[in-house]
């Protein structure tokens, strides 16, 4: 009976939700129903004059877990109870970072979901900043926080760069760019049509196709790299707007940060490490399951693909994120973690080179060192179907 009053008050505040939302919409669109034009220019390889796609093939635009658009909305609100629990709250202690980390010196620290302060060479790099408690519009619809932030965003040292890969709620926080462009006015690099969505927070971006550069001070560049993806804020705005990974030249070796993406022809990592040796990849690893034994999306890698991703940058270290922080997809809380050791054991990644970190624990990342050739694991555990595999819902 209890449970059948709180499942009723959960659709009741669902639904309440949803009619606020609803109601914001109408305020805001009408018209033009939704569908902003982010950005005009000429065609391209990935650009067709009025939206952009992934050139190695469209398989983002289906729904990831079946089912109709509206169906797969109101289990992302609502929640759906045949998914595997999550913890309503996790521990966090947050740290309080150090003012700069000179020379080639490196410290990471993982704040949640795909935020990372990464500090070396004197600068404070931010990755996709997101402070706010809800991923969803107007922050009141959508994934609620389970885990606070890593680092308080007033004991954020000041900010110099700031890297935002594509325009979803959970990696273009504006309430979060807006308050980090009043505080420090650092320097927004993006992919091309994000800007004028930034720019509705008072913030200014810098926004460049795939293979754009820009310069931070001699030896240290931006990059706009290609991932794969897609973007949209409305729906109907789908794809007006691109989506990206960076790669950061350094003295110590790169910094490479692949956003939000799925694995696509898994070129664009080769790509990447053709820019220069990576010291530290960036990778998501979760919000990969929409239905039971699903290892992958289109739009989203798994821990396996997210090791092949690494061994392909020829990565010296790895930070797993996108997981943990808000609940996106199917996936028990850890499998993410869990499945990461079982593959990278499987390909004989050397222990705690690629491992998960908690959040919001500064973390010393060694000097780049050339990965050496590793030695698969016969392990039965790395097998599809594995019963290793099949316990981790």
């Amino acid at each position: 009976m209890r449970g059948a009053i709180t499942k009723a008050m959960k659709w009741a505040v669902g639904a309440l939700l949803l009619l606020v939302v609803a109601t914001c919409l109408t305020i805001l669109i009408v018209p033009p129903f939704l569908d902003r034009i982010y950005y005009e220019g000429p065609h391209s390889a990935h650009y067709d004059g009025a939206h952009f796609f992934n050139p190695d093939g469209e398989d983002t635009a289906r729904l990831p877990g079946g089912g109709s658009r509206g169906g797969f909305i109101g289990r992302w609100i609502l929640g759906n109870e045949d998914r595997p629990p999550w913890p309503a709250a996790v521990p966090v202690t947050p740290s309080k970072p150090a003012a700069r980390v000179e020379g080639d010196r490196m410290v990471a620290t993982w704040v949640g979901h795909a935020t990372v302060l990464v500090q070396t060479q004197g600068l404070n790099i931010l990755t996709d900043p997101i402070w706010s408690d809800v991923a969803g519009p107007f922050n009141l619809a959508g994934p609620r926080r389970v885990a606070v932030p890593g680092i308080r965003l007033e004991d954020l040292p000041k900010i110099d760069l700031v890297l935002v890969s594509h325009n979803h709620y959970d990696h273009m926080d504006l309430p979060t760019l807006g308050k980090l462009w009043d505080r420090d006015r650092p320097k927004i690099v993006t992919s091309l049509g994000n800007d004028s969505i930034i720019r509705d927070s008072g913030a200014e971006a810098i926004a460049l196709d795939w293979g754009g550069r820009i310069t931070l001070r001699p030896g240290v560049d931006v990059i706009v790299t290609r991932n794969h993806h897609w973007g949209s804020r409305w729906g109907t705005d789908r794809n007006r707007a691109l989506w990206s990974s960076f790669t950061v030249t350094l003295p110590g070796g790169n910094l490479f940060f692949a956003g939000d993406t799925g694995a696509g022809d898994m070129q664009w990592p080769v790509e990447a490490a053709w820019l220069g040796p990576v010291r530290l990849a960036i990778l998501p690893i979760g919000a990969f399951r929409f239905q039971p034994g699903q290892m992958r999306t289109g739009s989203h890698i798994g821990p396996r693909e997210s090791v092949q991703v690494f061994e392909r940058l020829g990565a010296s270290f790895g930070l797993p994120i996108h997981w943990g922080t808000f609940r996106l997809s199917s996936e028990a809380y850890d499998t993410p973690p869990k499945m990461l050791d079982i593959f990278t054991r499987c390909v004989g990644v050397t222990p705690g080179v690629f491992a998960a970190q908690r959040i919001g624990v500064p973390l010393s990342v060694p000097a780049y060192e050339a990965p050496g050739q590793r030695a698969a694991v016969d392990d039965p555990a790395c097998r599809d179907g594995s019963p290793a595999l099949q316990a981790l819902k």
